[in-house]
Order: structure tokens, then sequence, then C-alpha cells
């Protein structure tokens, strides 16, 4: 190894090259022109027949091969980003007044409004019900969705107990089970929601504030009506 850094120093002094940049920073890079002379030079003055093993100029190659290459990545990525989240800007701009289609667990419930919303279901399931529960955990309406196939199905709450009596408006749990192979299993359910107002949230991402479930990130709106 240390021929091998001899022999690439002396080819750096008779090339009149320097370790070193210009512009004085602390570092053994070889800048690009540079480093493309040191290489064809020490290419056509090796021996076809015997090769030099110069360990630090695979070394430089590598090195420079990778920084050069993260540099341009970097700039890529930084102009990517950049317009995808003028783009996300763009599309979230257009949402206030209209309802979008977001995960959550819970729903808001509005005197003389329906509450809707989508189940998954990855396969098809003989029996698929909805509860409905109160603050204090209590459950007050169970929605049974009978035999579903695999797909998005939708569900709607009118705001009724099981006896029919009307529920005081506020926040309520949803919990969607489905049974597969004979054994129960829950589901995620997604709720229906006004949005309000958007936050471009600079370098915090664009999120949506909505009418009941309060504010949500852009990235989790699934459908919008």
């Amino acid at each position: 190894m240390t021929g091998g850094v001899n022999e690439t120093q002396s080819l750096l002094d008779s090339l009149g090259l320097s370790r070193k940049p210009e512009n004085k920073q602390n570092n053994n890079e070889l800048g690009a022109d540079a480093f493309m002379k040191l290489m064809l030079t020490q290419m056509q003055n090796q021996d076809p027949l015997s090769p030099m093993e110069n360990g630090e100029f695979l070394a430089q190659i590598s090195q420079f091969s990778t920084v050069s290459g993260i540099k341009e990545l970097n700039g890529s990525f930084a102009q990517l980003s950049t317009a995808m989240q003028s783009n996300q800007a763009l599309q979230a701009s257009t949402l206030v007044g209209r309802t979008v289609l977001v995960p959550s667990e819970h729903v808001v419930h509005a005197a003389g409004a329906d509450v809707s919303g989508t189940i998954f279901m990855p396969v098809t399931s003989p029996n698929l019900k909805l509860s409905v529960l109160d603050g204090t955990g209590q459950l007050v309406k169970t929605i049974s969705l009978g035999e579903q196939p695999a797909g998005d199905i939708d569900f709607s709450w009118d705001g009724t107990n099981d006896e029919g009596a009307a529920m005081p408006a506020g926040t309520y749990t949803i919990k969607a089970e489905a049974t597969f192979d004979g054994e129960p299993q829950a589901l995620e359910t997604y709720v229906y929601d006004q949005v309000q107002s958007v936050d471009l949230g600079y370098g915090r991402g664009i999120r949506v504030n909505l009418a009941g479930l309060g504010t949500t990130n852009f990235g989790d709106v699934i459908q919008i009506k």
C-alpha cells in the first residue's frame, strides 16, 4: 500500500497536480478535471502485461464516483421534492368545502345528519358488523352488514341507538369486525368529513382541517368527493 501511495503522489507531482483543491477546503479529494487527467495518464503509463496494483488509485475512483453521484442525486431529489410539494399545495388548496375520506376510528355525530364511511374487506366474509360506542365505551348501536365480498364496503349511521332513540351530538367510536374462517377480525374504518381549511405547513407537511375530525395529514386523504 505504501508503494501505491508513493507512486500516486509522484505521478501527481509530475503532472503538476495537488491533492488539495484550490478552494482551500480541508479534504484530500481530487477535482473532476484533475482526477480524469490522473486516471488517463496512469492508464497510459501502465505495462499491459503487468498492470499497476494501486490501492489508493482504486480507492480514489470509488470515492470520486460515490461523492459525485451523491451530489447529483441530492440535487435531483431536492428539485423533485420541491416540485412534489408545490403540486401537493396546489391540490390541497382545491379541497376546501369538499368531502374527503380519511382513516379514523371516530365519527362526529351532528343532530339530523347521518355519518358515513367505508370498511375495507380483504376477502369475502359471511358476517360483517359495525359497532358504535359512546364516550364512555358503552355500545349504543350495532349495524349488521351481513355477508360481504372483498373490497370497499360503505356504511352509514343515522345517529340512533339500538332502540331507535336519537343519540346526542358528539364524538363516537366505531369498530368494524368481520368473520374469516370462523374467527372474528377487526378491520380498519374510513370516515367521510368536510374540509374547512388547508394548512400548507411549511417544514411540517401539508395538513387539512376537517369539520368534525380535526386536523389530518394531506397524505392520509383516501378519496375526494
